[in-house]
């Protein structure tokens, strides 16, 4: 499908703007057979140079295309970010700076729809989904024909049944079509984002069968000495004991539905609720994972870094801080510092944990040969590093500024206990409030750390 000049300036506008999202909700479009850069320049827009050569495909689901396109843009923000750093201070380029920033974000997207791809894959969502077919597949077929080219060689009102969308010959009349679509059209609904942790992927889960759940830790303070053939074995230090207990606090939703709209919406209203009320639990323990006080919630992972509330609550101490070596910033060699304070036990599991506010310092840094810290995937499924380790998209972890703790390094699966008593439990209530229908849910989810030895913080402060 082709466009006028017009329509093609308008497509680059948008997906200028939002690259992944116009090309998800266009995934048909295809501009052929100009490139990016040669449609930008006749409408005055400035895109970048990495940006410029490629082609809007039809095919945005390439996973190899999408690295290809990621390495470009990175090559060029290096570049940008080596001419800014080669200009004395004073005189810097703001246009550098600003280039630099937007060609960061856009990078941050590429790597975002990405890694939506290859969920989906590994959902075995891509390339073998089927699209539901409509309740009524020949009045929508008409239905469409007559919407696209007025073709009316059958009568839509024979078609119709009871409870399907109809729509009449009189144009301009809502009453007598106006407000009809097609039966596919009607049944989707838009939710707005809510950003979901990957704390359960990282960490360790633990379901239990009881109210509340302990773990053992002990000191491995075992004594020892040297003696001769004869000497005296006097008794040696025995290892302690130290309990800590995991408890679990209640996630709970209590949306209603009138029972006449169960009945006749032609979408499937409860399980609609039920979807949204678990992305709303997902949402509520990934704050409570990383911040929560463990009041009828889980102890946060943040609460445990060393000058933080529950710094003495681990019989091993708290998660050990390194300061940024600036007030306001990253700086690479405390970066490199923070790796080489881990344990070289835990680092074959250890990752970085930052939010997406992050990632744009966190791709400045350089080490003492001038190597970027940060560097883009490779290969599809996995994700970019930090000095060759995995950095992780957290996204309730605090932004960069002063006294903040925006970066963790370590293994988060030694490090990080959550606690499940059951899954998500949905009573359905029709009495209580009639004439409408509640749907009482719940979760009992715990969580808190169980080794600070596996985890470091890095401060931002001098």
């Amino acid at each position: 499908m082709k466009y006028s000049t017009r329509s093609a300036l308008m497509a680059v506008a948008t997906l200028l703007a939002h690259p992944f999202r116009a090309l998800a909700a266009k995934p048909h479009l295809t501009l052929e057979p100009p490139t990016l850069g040669v449609i930008a320049a006749a409408g005055g827009i400035t895109v970048p140079r990495a940006l410029a050569t490629a082609r809007v495909r039809a095919d945005v689901n390439d996973p190899k295309a999408m690295i290809e396109q990621i390495q470009a843009a990175v090559k060029e923000m290096r570049e940008t970010s080596d001419t800014r750093l080669g200009k004395i201070e004073s005189k810097v380029d703001p246009l550098d700076v600003e280039k630099f920033d937007k060609i960061s974000a856009t990078v941050t997207d590429m790597e975002a729809a990405l890694n939506a791809i290859n969920a989906k894959i590994a959902a075995a969502a891509l390339n073998g989904a089927q699209r539901a077919q409509p309740v009524d597949a020949e009045y929508t077929s008409k239905f469409t024909a007559w919407a696209r080219d007025g073709s009316t060689d059958v009568d839509l009102k024979a078609l119709h049944r009871p409870g399907q969308p109809r729509a009449a010959m009189t144009e301009g009349s809502a009453a007598d079509g106006g407000y009809t679509a097609p039966v596919e059209w009607d049944r989707t609904i838009e939710g707005r984002l809510k950003l979901i942790s990957p704390m359960r992927q990282n960490a360790r889960v633990q379901v239990t069968s009881r109210a509340g759940f302990t773990k053992l830790f002990t000191d491995r303070a075992v004594g020892s000495g040297w003696v001769g053939e004869t000497a005296s074995r006097p008794a040696t230090s025995t290892p302690q004991f130290t309990a800590l207990g995991f408890g679990h606090g209640e996630i709970y939703a209590n949306p209603a539905a009138s029972q006449m709209l169960l009945e006749d919406s032609e979408i499937d209203i409860e399980a609609w609720l039920a979807g949204e009320v678990d992305t709303e639990f997902e949402r509520q323990e990934s704050i409570a994972f990383l911040a929560g006080d463990g009041v009828n919630k889980p102890y946060g992972l943040l609460t445990y870094v060393t000058g933080a509330a529950n710094a003495a609550r681990h019989p091993w101490g708290a998660i050990e801080v390194v300061n940024s070596g600036s007030a306001t910033l990253f700086t690479s060699d405390p970066i490199i510092d923070l790796m080489y304070k881990l344990p070289a036990a835990y680092a074959p599991g250890a990752k970085f944990y930052a939010n997406r506010s992050s990632l744009g310092a966190l791709r400045k840094l350089k080490d003492g040969q001038g190597n970027y810290l940060w560097q883009p995937t490779y290969v599809a499924g996995q994700p970019s590093t930090l000095g060759g380790y995995a950095l992780i998209d957290m996204p309730d972890m605090p932004v960069v500024g002063a006294g903040n703790v925006p970066l963790l390094f370590g293994d988060m699966e030694r490090t990080y206990l959550i606690i499940d008593r059951r899954g998500t439990m949905m009573l359905r209530d029709p009495y209580t409030n009639k004439p409408y229908v509640s749907f009482y849910t719940t979760k009992r989810v715990g969580g808190g750390v169980q080794n600070p030895d596996a985890m470091k913080a890095m401060k931002i402060s001098a």
